[in-house]
């Protein structure tokens, strides 16, 4: 979306305390020493900011299907959406990840269909991908192609819990306004 942000963008020193509370939680469990702008879009509404980072922490960063996996579908669905936002975003942390599977030259985010990304990962994409675009089209055998790629049922819960925080931060990312973080940018992927 070009032009400015249309939801106010709250630094952290305009920020209350309550919200600066929730943005160090950001900068620490995410491992980065700024904000983020999809953060501080929501940074005049403690309740909302505080209920959509709790969703985004206990549906990206906890659990048990590794986190690159997780990057992975948000950047995959975001790109067949055009959300620049996220897409960017999660690229560079998904690229970040990659590495440990690719090496330093490797770029995952150009590379999906890479016989270095594991079946079970590609497995995980493309039926998330699916939910998270189309709901109405998974079932049974979509489960089951999850089963055999070695995940459990709690796993598959997670996997599909990323296409609901997926259309959820699209959603907002898109409706806002924001542009891509100067600092993400600036990551040497």
């Amino acid at each position: 979306m070009a032009g400015k942000s249309l939801f106010t963008i709250v630094s952290y020193n305009e920020a209350s305390p309550e919200v600066q509370k929730i943005y160090d939680e950001t900068k620490k469990e995410l491992g980065i020493p700024f904000v983020l702008n999809w953060f501080k879009c929501q940074g005049n509404n403690a309740i909302l900011l505080r209920g959509n980072w709790e969703k985004l922490r206990s549906t990206l960063i906890m659990g048990n299907v590794p986190n690159l996996v997780k990057q992975l579908i948000i950047y995959n669905v975001s790109s067949k959406r055009k959300c620049e936002y996220c897409a960017t975003a999660h690229a560079i942390f998904a690229n970040m990840m990659g590495k440990a599977i690719g090496g330093n030259d490797f770029i995952i985010t150009e590379n999906l269909d890479s016989d270095i990304i594991p079946v079970s990962y590609k497995t995980a994409l493309r039926v998330v991908t699916k939910g998270a675009l189309h709901p109405e089209t998974i079932g049974q055998e979509d489960f089951d192609e999850l089963y055999e790629a070695g995940f459990d049922s709690g796993e598959i819960q997670e996997l599909m819990a990323q296409a609901d925080l997926v259309n959820m931060l699209n959603t907002i990312a898109d409706i806002s306004g924001i542009k891509v973080d100067n600092e993400l940018l600036e990551i040497e992927v």
